[in-house]
């Protein structure tokens, strides 16, 4: 079977071309079976019925929406992880730079780059840019997710007291944790006592504007705060507010925008968090292997809006899979109709996430255009796909 594919952003190479003779890029969105996409704004797109899936080569998925994908039968990927040494990395970069005046000291530097004496001069000035070490401070993660657990086990390493808070902690996240971090079960408790806080945790209405004045009133005189997730995350009026007085002493973030930029004491980047070449090829590789694993097995893994399933390859006669609702007495109807048709099922899958579900069935009989068309006709059927 052939599938189309288009890329709303330009996607590494290196995960393009893992796609097979079997796949065609298309410039015309309406005629994929597959869209790949980084930052591009999919909200207002029209979503055409031949549209199985949609892979966000990076974690967050704010730009796509995700329940009128999933009302259509679109099963929106993305890439949890890929990128995560990237983003971890730029937070050790950026407790540094807060905690040291490095870039104070760099533009110094350069303002006196003409001064045949500025070596003499270097030692009179560095003082004021000297700053403090980060071995030893108490570091609070909030959201121990792939990107949290990797800057919890560096931190750990530069010398640091590290605090977790998630209080929807993996079993996967746990095995890689360092059994050096303090697992917090109240957030407020990172607040009160530590020195540096860091956010991880996805942009919900539950999160948004989480360092607010309250929690900002908890912490310690001269804390530290990083975000490298979302910069909706915090109220950042309370956060200026909480510089001025000096409550907090640098706020980092990844996120530039006109309420923060070029005020005192907050560090802006230009959104380099995934940036490098590396994050951005492995991205792309999971991407690209999600959406084949998807279109060619009716696998779902690191699905956002649909549960993930994954049954291998089909060893049997047939696989259908279908999106539907999830209510009750739906695997009653799509087992009635295999029955009556006299067909054996040999393996079926059903889970569901929110408000929608997704079964595979294994059949010892092929697939049929009548089975399609019963099970397309039992209500709340949203799609149903023959995989072989």
């Amino acid at each position: 079977m052939a599938y189309k594919y288009h890329c709303l952003n330009p996607i590494a190479a290196i995960g393009l071309d893992n796609f097979t003779a079997d796949y065609e890029k298309t410039e015309n969105a309406d005629d994929a079976d597959a869209i790949l996409v980084r930052s591009a704004v999919m909200h207002d797109m029209e979503l055409s019925e031949k549209l199985l899936a949609v892979a966000r080569a990076g974690a967050g998925v704010n730009n796509i929406p995700l329940d009128k994908c999933a009302e259509k039968g679109i099963v929106v990927f993305n890439t949890p992880g890929a990128n995560a040494n990237a983003v971890k990395e730029l937070v050790i970069a950026g407790m540094l730079i807060s905690s040291r005046d490095i870039i104070g000291g760099i533009e110094w530097v350069r303002s006196d780059a003409d001064d045949e004496n500025v070596a003499k001069a270097a030692e009179k000035e560095k003082k004021k840019f000297a700053g403090t070490e980060i071995a030893g401070k108490k570091l609070g993660i909030i959201g121990l997710g792939a990107i949290g657990v990797k800057v919890a086990n560096a931190a750990i390493a530069l010398g640091m007291e590290v605090y977790g808070y998630d209080p929807y902690l993996s079993v996967k996240a746990a095995w890689n944790l360092s059994s050096g971090v303090h697992h917090v079960t109240d957030v407020n408790d990172i607040y009160k006592i530590c020195d540096f806080i860091t956010i991880h945790v996805p942009l919900l209405d539950s999160t948004k504007g989480m360092i607010n004045r309250d929690a900002i009133a908890q912490m310690k005189e001269g804390v530290i705060i990083l975000n490298f997730a979302r910069d909706l995350l915090a109220d950042e009026e309370a956060v200026l507010e909480g510089i001025q007085s000096g409550k907090i002493r640098k706020y980092v973030s990844d996120f530039a925008n006109p309420t923060t930029a070029g005020k005192e004491g907050v560090i802006l980047l230009p959104h380099l968090g995934a940036s490098t070449a590396e994050a951005e090829d492995n991205c792309a590789v999971m991407a690209v292997d999600e959406v084949k694993n998807f279109l060619e097995n009716g696998n779902i893994i690191n699905s956002v809006n649909y549960p993930n399933v994954d049954s291998g390859v089909c060893q049997t006669a047939a696989r259908i899979t279908i999106c539907h609702k999830n209510l009750a007495n739906m695997i009653t109807k799509f087992t009635a109709i295999f029955g009556d048709l006299g067909i054996n099922i040999s393996n079926m899958v059903n889970k569901s996430k929110g408000d929608y579900a997704y079964t595979m069935i294994d059949a010892d009989s092929a697939s049929t255009d009548d089975i399609v068309k019963k099970l397309s006709a039992i209500d709340d059927v949203i799609k149903v796909r023959v995989i072989k």
